[in-house]
């Protein structure tokens, strides 16, 4: 099958190259952009089932007020002392002009366009004097972008107004720290781009000393890069999924990683038969043939890896998988088609000025390394195993962190507003968590005891206090009501911080107390961004019970089908857990111990999973099909061991440091979960390809002989083989002589 593509491909390369060029023009012409489907908000992921999914659906049909975003304006003293009068009021009239220039009158009953300032809050002052704040009510949903630049405007009609007066301000809550997000992820996402191609660029001209071949992969995902988003999108608008708004940073890291892996392969194997004395053409025929299969079988693993995330019940897990999914098929493709067409037009002219690929270097340092692994295979195997069982003790200590203010960058400007509102008020003020109240025998509710129930709140644990419909009528009470009467809201300010994990524990106690201190014919309902991340953490919890065996299931299913072995797969997929146990141990080392963080981001198992255990297959593959096709060459299992680290290590060694470092780049983002995932992916593959692929597949191989093989007994040597290939494919991972 490959033999025949690579065929087609390179006695037709220009209609292949020009089919790619037609298609990325076309797609970035007229399909939809990726930002169209593109979603901010984690917590409207959740599914109908969760109570704050049902809060929230309460809050925008009996509360339309409620579903407005809060932007909180934080006011100090410049020098840092208590409020005056003279402050307050100058605050109270900064207020006053912003609700004058902002708030536009709307016919009753007339709902406001997305992006309108729909209120001002009056004035609260902290109990210490030091703090002032003041709540701007915005109309639309937390992921509508409008909100984002109202936000912004608010900023820059606040900063003439403060200028003189001796105060300082800053806009925190959650509108302000979406828009400070998405510049965060926009800087990011350029940051990590120039990286990667810098990367990419120095390393393979290290590797081949050639600008051409260092160039190629910079090309290729180029245009793999401009057609794989459009497709996502498209499939997007027809099936109606959305993507995490990190998905677009993600993609670049992926294209750029697993298409450099690919067309290395290719390449290494391509030097590889025409130092063997093929012509430009019979080369990469049999270089497609070749590697065909084990990039296709990678490919399949890791889209069938991603793909498992459509199980989850989290639609950020549920559609960044696929969206991965789609954009390695796309690369696959490319690879076999595009990388091919490509190469066989321009021949060895791909290693110019490099003779490298005329001749073959000997004693090389995987000549050696294979040799120690063919014969010492059990001291191999265990070395590299109490390496990662090492680092996967780390795991022990993992804990998830669920703190979107963390994450940011410490300099933004909703950071450093919170910082100083929580030196006057409780963490919790940034976003109150709601409880609501509906009768269930369709009378207006008891206002006496709904009243009580709100007062008795405040004992609940975690509770800091309970907000007042109007601070300054103190006849008004803490119950707000629908206009009916049916329905209450209630507004609890929690002690914590709204997204650590301190405030998510009190969630689940807070549901209890409310649902047992309940009026009489009430329903309770406890909802807000606490209450939403406290679902957030029970679905992740829950998906990664599910994904996990799954994806484990179907990618030994593949390697099953690529072996025709019920044997190999089984100590291949161990492989890939103890690497992602070692993964995941040794980010917690780093960030939860050197760097003394509350704990790891919550969405960090899932991406070493995504990434390490779905694309670190891929070397695994590799490696055992070099071993499968050395004992097809008729040599012995130890010997097979040692000749394909040999001859399969170079290239391993080489997409791994590439990838590796590809990731790594994602460490200058200067958002904190995009360096912990950095650090985390990028520590993964190293582990993944020169520990356990390098060293723990081919020695374990090598240990259980013949026997890895059964039933199917893939490592029969092939007609007319009787001892393998001598030196030919001897070639280290930085020569490029």
């Amino acid at each position: 099958m490959f033999g025949r593509l690579g065929r087609l491909v390179v006695h037709n390369p220009w209609k292949v190259i020009g089919i790619w060029l037609v298609a990325a023009v076309a797609l970035v012409a007229f399909a939809p952009k990726l930002s169209d489907i593109t979603n901010q908000d984690t917590a409207s992921f959740l599914p109908d089932k969760y109570e704050s999914v049902q809060a929230a659906d309460l809050a925008e049909k009996q509360f339309p007020q409620s579903k407005d975003q809060s932007a909180l304006t934080v006011f100090k003293r410049a020098d840092g002392g208590a409020l005056t009068a003279a402050d307050e009021a100058k605050i109270k009239e900064i207020a006053a002009k912003l609700q004058a220039e902002k708030v536009k009158p709307v016919a009753s009953g007339t709902a406001r366009p997305a992006g309108e300032v729909s209120g001002v809050g009056p004035l609260q002052v902290s109990e210490n004097k030091k703090i002032g704040l003041v709540d701007f009510s915005i109309a639309g949903d937390a992921q509508d972008k409008k909100v984002n630049e109202a936000v912004k405007d608010l900023r820059d009609a606040t900063k003439p107004l403060v200028e003189g007066t001796g105060l300082k301000y800053g806009y925190t809550g959650g509108p302000a720290m979406m828009l400070d997000n998405e510049d965060a992820f926009k800087k990011a996402e350029a940051i990590v781009g120039i990286v990667t191609i810098v990367l990419i660029i120095v390393l393979l001209l290290l590797i081949y000393r050639s600008p051409v071949a260092a160039f190629l992969p910079i090309i290729v995902v180029g245009i793999v890069a401009m057609v794989a988003p459009a497709v996502i999108a498209l499939l997007g608008k027809a099936f109606d999924f959305q993507v995490e708004q990190s998905l677009q940073t993600m993609l670049i890291v992926v294209l750029f990683g697993i298409g450099t892996d690919y067309i290395l392969f290719l390449l290494f194997r391509y030097r590889e038969r025409l130092r063997a004395g093929d012509d430009k053409k019979q080369a990469m025929i049999v270089a497609v043939e070749r590697v065909g299969e084990a990039i296709a079988s990678a490919a399949g693993a890791v889209v069938i890896a991603f793909g498992a995330m459509l199980l989850a019940s989290l639609g950020s897990f549920k559609s960044m998988g696929p969206g991965l999914a789609i954009a390695v098929i796309v690369m696959a493709i490319a690879g076999l088609t595009l990388v091919p067409a490509v190469v066989s037009l321009l021949g060895p002219k791909v290693f110019w000025p490099s003779k490298g690929w005329q001749q073959q270097p000997q004693g090389t340092t995987f000549h050696k390394l294979g040799k120690m692994t063919g014969n010492k295979p059990v001291a191999v195997a265990v070395v590299s195993g109490v390496i990662m069982v090492a680092l996967a003790s780390g795991v022990l200590g993992f804990k998830a962190d669920y703190d979107q203010i963390g994450q940011l960058p410490s300099g933004t400007e909703s950071a450093k507003a919170m910082k100083d509102m929580q030196t006057g008020f409780p963490a919790g003020t940034l976003n109150p968590t709601q409880v609501f109240i509906a009768s269930k025998d369709g009378k207006p509710l008891d206002r006496n005891a709904a009243e009580q129930f709100a007062v008795g709140l405040k004992g609940a644990d975690g509770v800091g206090g309970v907000n007042v419909v109007d601070p300054e009528d103190p006849a008004k009470l803490h119950v707000n009501y629908s206009k009916d009467g049916l329905y209450g809201e209630i507004k609890l300010v929690l002690k914590e911080s709204p997204y650590t994990n301190a405030a998510l524990d009190t969630i689940k106690p807070l549901r209890a107390t409310a649902d047992a201190q309940a009026p009489a014919d009430t329903d309770v309902l406890v909802g807000g961004a606490t209450g939403s991340f406290a679902d957030v953490r029970d679905a992740t919890n829950r998906d990664m019970k599910v994904i996990f065996p799954v994806a484990g299931l179907l990618i030994a299913l593949i390697l099953g089908l690529l072996l025709r072995s019920l044997v190999a797969p089984w100590y291949l997929i161990l492989a890939v857990v103890l690497g992602y146990a070692a993964t995941l141990g040794a980010t917690v080392f780093v960030f939860q111990g050197l760097a003394d963080h509350a704990g790891v981001m919550f969405m960090l198992p899932i991406m070493i999973y995504m990434f390490v255990v779905a694309i670190g297959t891929d070397y695994n593959i590799l490696m055992i099909a070099r071993l499968r096709e050395e004992a097809q060459e008729g040599h012995e299992p130890r010997k097979a061991a040692a000749l394909a680290v040999e001859h399969a290590g170079p290239s391993i060694a080489a997409a791994g440091v590439i990838l590796a470092g590809t990731f790594a780049s994602l460490m200058f983002a200067g958002v904190s979960m995009m360096m912990e995932m950095g650090f985390a992916v990028a520590v993964g593959i190293c582990i993944s390809a020169f520990v356990m692929s390098m060293f723990l597949v081919p020695a374990v191989t090598a240990l259980i002989g013949h026997k890895a093989w059964w039933p199917g007994h893939a490592d029969r040597p092939k007609a007319g083989h009787g001892g393998g290939h001598g030196e030919e494919d001897r070639e280290p991972v930085l020569a490029g002589r």
